[in-house]
């Protein structure tokens, strides 16, 4: 296929061609888009691919009402899950995840790997210094619409990157966000959140792939649930997913899915 790159694209070519050299584009284009889907799709789009994993109940649960969840799923789905990371650029949360579970954002996995950027979004500035993937190797970002440049001074001399982001309406802008990764050569985004975050992506359209691992266990009705979804009020309103895939991992179910056109 052609390179995406709208620096370089066809260049390359043209020279082969140039030089006399025989040239076939288009070869396994569908297996090399999706090899390289990410780098295409910050090319295209400027972001990143966007993949959102997410963990559950039969019930649809993603924790007690207490927030407890160690462990809905199996230790195979968690090897699996750090499998996904090891193959992202970035993982992304919500710092309500952080302060609630403190996080290490990494990879742990038994071959060697680049680990990926930490980044979390964080309005306020409310990360704590003493959060642990401060002092792990590699970087960790926070981006916030933040000015206070007293908490964001100490945060970086605690080992943050700080990037101040256009808000939208007192929130992170989310397609800043992924802009901006974008700007920073992400080209492959694992979310790792909770259901305000998940929620927020799913109704502005911006996750590519959503991988969900279902465990066969109930939690009840008064556990939390995957998406805060307020204004998704009547049937018009719901939101269509294409499954891709379904197997087996541990004792779990892993499912995966695009997001479809909105039914109205």
């Amino acid at each position: 296929m052609q390179d995406p790159n709208p620096q370089v694209s066809g260049r390359g070519l043209e020279k082969l061609k140039a030089a006399g050299i025989e040239v076939t584009c288009g070869v396994l284009q569908e297996d090399a888009r999706l090899l390289n889907r990410g780098f295409i799709k910050r090319m295209t789009e400027i972001r990143p691919f966007v993949r959102s994993k997410l963990a559950m109940s039969l019930d649809g649960r993603t924790a007690m009402a207490s927030g407890k969840s160690k462990w809905i799923t199996s230790a195979e789905a968690r090897a699996d899950v750090h499998r996904l990371r090891a193959e992202s650029s970035a993982i992304l949360t919500g710092i309500n995840t952080v302060l609630a579970d403190d996080p290490a954002l990494n990879a742990r996995v038994d071959f060697d790997v680049k680990q990926p950027v930490r980044v979390v979004l964080d309005s306020e500035l409310n990360m704590p210094v003493t959060a642990q993937m401060a002092k792990l190797p590699g970087r960790s970002l926070i981006l916030t619409c933040s000015q206070d440049d007293h908490k964001q001074r100490a945060l970086q001399n605690a080992g943050f990157e700080v990037y101040k982001l256009a808000d939208k309406n007192s929130r992170l802008d989310l397609y800043a966000v992924m802009n901006f990764l974008a700007e920073q050569q992400i080209n492959e985004l694992l979310v790792e959140a909770g259901s305000v975050l998940n929620g927020a992506l799913l109704a502005e359209g911006l996750v590519d792939e959503w991988v969900v691992y279902m465990a066969p266990c109930i939690l009840g009705d008064q556990g939390r649930g995957l998406f805060h979804l307020p204004d998704q009020t009547t049937m018009e309103d719901k939101k269509m997913l294409k499954l891709l895939d379904v197997r087996q991992i541990g004792g779990d179910l892993r499912l995966t899915l695009e997001p479809l056109a909105r039914i109205g």
